[in-house]
């Protein structure tokens, strides 16, 4: 739940109420009405308007800075990775974090069948 008085920029328009997307507005109250889809009511002041919004229509102007900044170093990796023909860097960047394993860490990963019987036969004779 976002606090009051943070600045928020909108993202969506969910309810096709006309709201200025892309401009930045200020959450001013909560709707705690336990029926209603709206969840913030913001000021908006280039449009000098309050409106009722969904949560998924607004975002933190830091948290849309932070996305931006990741996809421009992003971007720029690939860039460098292209023009060096850095192709370890290149699959890296496009696999994502999380796939960030070397050659040598995914074959300790995968064990042969006699290895395996190896353990297994150490381990019962302990």
């Amino acid at each position: 739940m976002l606090k009051l008085g943070e600045k928020v920029i909108i993202v969506g328009d969910r309810f096709e109420q006309n709201l200025p997307i892309g401009e930045y507005g200020y959450i001013i109250a909560y709707d705690r009405n336990a029926d209603s889809a709206f969840e913030y009511i913001i000021r908006v002041p280039k449009a000098n308007r309050q409106f009722y919004v969904p949560s998924s229509d607004v975002e933190l102007e830091e948290t849309l800075i932070e996305q931006e900044a990741e996809l421009i170093e992003r971007e720029a990796l690939i860039d460098f990775a292209l023009a060096t023909r850095n192709e370890e860097l290149f699959r890296r960047i496009m696999r994502g974090d999380a796939a960030e394993q070397t050659e040598e860490e995914r074959e300790k990963e995968v064990q042969s069948r006699e290895d395996f019987i190896r353990q297994v036969n150490l381990k019962a004779w302990i």
